[in-house]
């Protein structure tokens, strides 16, 4: 079978549209993490401070913003880039009368809104992650399980996180330092902060996922484009070329409903987004992750059979963006 009479099944394919999303848990880990408190009333003098300036750790309580920032290091224990920023108004709430702090049915500490912006590691922007919430409640149904405070439902995102809703917490924090608006965050990381992991269940608008052909998974052998199948099943350590949906921007841009172009050597749509691929839970080596010739949100995805794969049916995850989509099966000698 040679490649345009894949195109053709491409085209012809009906993606596997699953009853909800799949369910995606995402860890974040932050470091540097400090918190300045606007408790200054002359503008001039923010950020003019290069060295650490200490300042009372409750003086913030009572109807005071403060704005925290942080670098993101890793997701999912992967490295990553990027950027949390979070802006919060500290007014206190407790259900037990405490003179200073306001009475109510819950207890907390603030109305915060975050921004997760992620990075690779090389610098390429993913997207972005807004989350919108009470800090410092307990946690309400719902929450993944990792988390251990703050209540913040994630209002959308861009990028790979384009219409994404979800529920965000806080797993831990440590070392977090609390200063005056007036030090220079340019300093941020040469003075010093803390850490802090999050953990956001994310459902996500679109997620990546495998096409289905009239024989099965558009899952195809590297060296002739035939359909993967039980008659010619995979082999251990093959190159694979599969037809899948669903794995978000591309660079150079092209505009959403956009077709890709015809293919011209080296001036591929490449995904921009981390595309990883399991099978029987083992990682797979990734070669291409390229938007396909003519169609519109189908991508090609080049992967190896794992060495040491057992032959019978083999199990493949498909992952784009931390973002996790359905499991398939196909056949392997």
């Amino acid at each position: 079978m040679n490649w345009k009479t894949v195109f053709v099944l491409v085209a012809c394919a009906a993606a596997m549209v699953a009853e909800a999303p799949p369910v995606t848990i995402t860890t974040i880990d932050t470091e540097n993490v400090v918190f300045y408190v606007v408790d200054a009333f002359d503008p001039t003098k923010y950020g003019t401070a290069p060295g650490v300036v200490t300042r009372p750790a409750t003086a913030h309580s009572r109807f005071q913003w403060l704005v925290g920032i942080g670098d993101i290091v890793a997701v999912n224990d992967k490295p990553a880039k990027g950027m949390w920023k979070v802006r919060s108004l500290a007014s206190g709430y407790t259900n037990v009368y405490t003179p200073g702090r306001a009475i109510a049915d819950v207890a907390g500490n603030c109305m915060q809104d975050n921004a997760f912006a992620i990075l690779q590691p090389d610098g390429t922007a993913v997207g972005t992650i807004m989350a919108l919430g009470l800090g410092g409640v307990t946690l309400l149904p719902g929450a993944p399980t990792a988390a251990t405070v703050h209540d913040l439902t994630v209002l959308g995102g861009t990028g790979a996180f384009l219409g994404a809703r979800g529920y965000a917490g806080v797993v831990r924090s440590a070392g977090i330092r609390t200063t005056s608006v007036v030090e220079d965050p340019a300093n941020r990381r040469i003075n010093g902060g803390g850490t802090r992991r999050f953990v956001v269940h994310l459902i996500p608008m679109t997620w990546p996922e495998v096409s289905t052909i009239p024989t099965g998974p558009a899952i195809f052998h590297g060296d002739d484009f035939s359909p993967v199948t039980a008659e010619k099943p995979a082999r251990a350590g093959e190159r694979l070329i599969m037809s899948v949906s669903g794995l978000g921007p591309v660079q150079p841009n092209l505009d959403p409903g956009k077709p890709f172009p015809a293919w011209v050597s080296g001036k591929e749509h490449v995904v921009n987004s981390p595309v990883e691929v399991t099978v029987n839970g083992k990682a797979a080596q990734v070669g291409n992750a390229i938007g396909w010739p003519g169609q519109t949100n189908v991508y090609r995805v080049d992967f190896r059979v794992p060495d040491g794969t057992a032959a019978g049916t083999a199990t493949l995850g498909l992952s784009v963006a931390w973002i996790n989509g359905p499991e398939v099966k196909f056949p392997v000698r």
